[in-house]
């Protein structure tokens, strides 16, 4: 039988788990907001071509995708981890993605914003 305080920190890192993956959700709703504010609002309101702003939209959508898929896959792997009593750190190449991902669209954005 497991001692109380290694059962304990388990509970705890299982719920920080838990907490990380709500963290990844909340992230690629925001990204959402954004592709449907920049892909669908703005060109409403906005005297602008829209093709961009729709391409920068479906960007931010991408991003909301790789954010709902990688929260999902890292929470497994953590939960698998915690289960083998193991650790899963976050490979440089899933980190690598995001910050990829993210930089491109944040390019994209200040273009789009200091070219109109």
């Amino acid at each position: 039988m497991a001692h109380p305080e290694v059962k304990d920190a388990l509970r705890r890192t299982r719920l920080a788990n838990e907490r990380t993956y709500l963290a990844w959700l909340r992230s690629a709703l925001t990204a959402l907001a954004v592709a449907i504010g920049a892909g669908k609002i703005v060109p409403g309101v906005a005297d602008v071509a829209p093709w961009p702003f729709e391409v920068l939209g479906a960007g931010f959508a991408v991003l909301a995708l790789v954010f709902v898929v990688g929260g999902a896959r890292r929470f497994l792997q953590v939960e698998s981890a915690l289960d083998a009593d193991g650790y899963a750190p976050l490979t440089g190449r899933e980190a690598l993605l995001v910050a990829s991902v993210a930089s491109v669209l944040a390019i994209a954005t200040l273009a789009l914003v200091f070219v109109r």
